[in-house]
């Protein structure tokens, strides 16, 4: 048995603002990904992935009962499936914030819910926003507070723009230029990060109104020019917005930013040779850079594995 590929995902822009109703952009991201296997010698890590599963059909159960309106799922096949072994087979990093919950869910929720919403349909504002208030309740199992939004991604596996909480749609990126000399790039911390703990701390700053005005008047507001110039292609722009975010970030969500990196994000601001942002929570995993000149941040951040994501 194996089924179909999900894929990790992106959030380019709008970690944390879109909790506060910024912008989002959410892209795709194949280079990981994972599908439900069934191995007739598992390894330790398909048992301890069959043992999450049993507890994630128990939630889901629970789940289909408080809200049945919501979602129904063949609880009596997955219950089956996981009892004969079926585990979430995925080379996506854990806690490195592209998404590896998100593709298990999206997986689980394309093999088991009954009268599925597909990409082959037409995906309405409505039916998106369906589909993510049912992703959110299932990966809220996994971390606590979800937007549903990572799931989302990896079970259409196209670009998502956020433009509110209620108003999220399909959208089309500039397509990629692979000899380009900017790039966006993810830069690997070596440190696993979780999630839950980076969002309380989040959501404990919110009590502080300064923290509150300077998300409203810089964070949110640089991300939404992001998100603007990014898919209207206008890289000029993106860069000065990038430069501004990424000095806020710094400024503000240090807890979110592994300590020794906070030289090297500001190294970057000083000599725009690259400009670093969160990728996810934060708190370890990938962190997500973008350059004007691919060749002078790799040079810049030589002593650094740099993964491509996006050329143009």
């Amino acid at each position: 048995m194996k089924g179909p590929l999900f894929y990790s995902k992106i959030l380019l822009f709008g970690e944390y603002g879109i909790i506060r109703d910024s912008k989002g952009l959410s892209i795709p991201y194949n280079f990981y990904n994972g599908a439900l296997k069934r191995d007739e010698d598992p390894s330790a890590e398909a048992i301890a992935s069959n043992a999450s599963l049993k507890r994630f059909a128990t939630y889901l159960e629970t789940l289909q009962s408080e809200q049945a309106d919501l979602v129904t799922f063949d609880i009596e096949a997955l219950k089956s499936d996981i009892e004969t072994g079926m585990y979430f087979d995925s080379s996506i990093p854990q806690g490195y914030g592209v998404g590896s919950s998100g593709a298990l869910v999206a997986a689980i929720y394309d093999k088991y819910a009954q009268h599925k919403i597909t990409v082959l349909e037409n995906l309405t504002r409505e039916k998106l926003l369906q589909l993510k208030n049912i992703f959110s309740q299932m990966e809220s199992f996994f971390h606590g507070k979800s937007s549903g939004l990572d799931p989302l991604n990896s079970y259409l596996s196209i670009p998502i723009l956020i433009n509110s909480k209620d108003n999220i749609e399909a959208t089309g990126i500039p397509n990629q230029i692979l000899d380009g000399k900017g790039a966006v790039f993810l830069l690997d911390s070596g440190i696993v990060g979780e999630t839950a703990p980076m969002v309380t701390i989040f959501m404990e700053n919110l009590k502080d109104k300064g923290f509150r005005s300077m998300l409203k008047n810089q964070f949110v507001k640089y991300t939404d020019a992001c998100v603007e110039n990014f898919l209207g292609g206008d890289m000029k722009s993106l860069f000065m917005n990038t430069k501004k975010l990424s000095k806020v970030v710094l400024n503000n969500f240090k807890p979110m930013i592994p300590e020794q990196f906070h030289a090297i994000w500001q190294k970057g601001i000083d000599t725009n040779d690259y400009y670093l942002k969160l990728c996810g929570s934060g708190g370890g995993g990938y962190i997500l850079g973008f350059t004007e000149d691919l060749e002078r941040a790799k040079a810049s951040l030589k002593d650094y594995k740099l993964e491509v994501v996006y050329q143009f």
